[in-house]
């Protein structure tokens, strides 16, 4: 299986855990500010790290589901960044929802494509603790640049380090389901 079929497999998977979630919540996320993203994004990337280095899950989720919803809040991040957030009430239907997330996951891969030509898949000699490292490295850029109010002076801004964690998360599930090490 080539990279573009890999990614298209896991895009899928992560897209039915979102339109799943979806049905049984709504767009419930509207209401959440950029910052509470970002901490959902760090929780997420946080219990992959403490999984890796302690080497055992007192639940029974593991690294996957974790790296799945690195992906989904990634995308929520996209769509919160382009609509802003809503404050009171979740205020788009399950298909425009749905829609965003073909826009923005596409996007996403789009530049993970023009990346993988110019660096030449060097992503498979990474390790999977090395997506961690780099999605909280990421994070922290994030909360940097919220703290400036989404100020930067010559770095890239939320939208792409969005685009980078999503990213980084797929390289993460594809490992994982083709059986790569850790």
């Amino acid at each position: 299986m080539n990279t573009s079929q890999q990614f298209e497999q896991v895009i899928h998977s992560c897209r039915e855990i979102f339109r799943k979630k979806l049905d049984d919540y709504g767009a419930s996320w509207r209401i959440m500010r950029p910052s509470s993203i970002t901490d959902q994004l760090f929780i997420k990337a946080n219990r992959i790290r403490s999984l890796e280095m302690k080497k055992e899950s007192r639940i029974e989720e593991g690294i996957k589901p974790e790296f799945a919803a690195i992906v989904n809040y990634g995308v929520i991040g996209l769509i919160q960044l382009a609509l802003g957030s809503c404050t009171d009430m979740p205020d788009i239907p399950v298909d425009e929802a749905l829609a965003l997330y073909d826009k923005y996951i596409t996007q996403a891969k789009e530049l993970m494509y023009a990346k993988n030509h110019d660096y030449d898949e060097a992503w498979r000699s990474m390790r999977i603790s090395s997506y961690t490292d780099m999605i909280l490295t990421k994070i922290h850029r994030v909360k940097q640049i919220e703290n400036h109010d989404g100020q930067t002076s010559v770095s890239e801004g939320i939208d792409a380090n969005y685009m980078d964690m999503i990213n980084y998360a797929l390289f993460g599930l594809i490992k994982l389901e083709w059986g790569e090490e850790l």
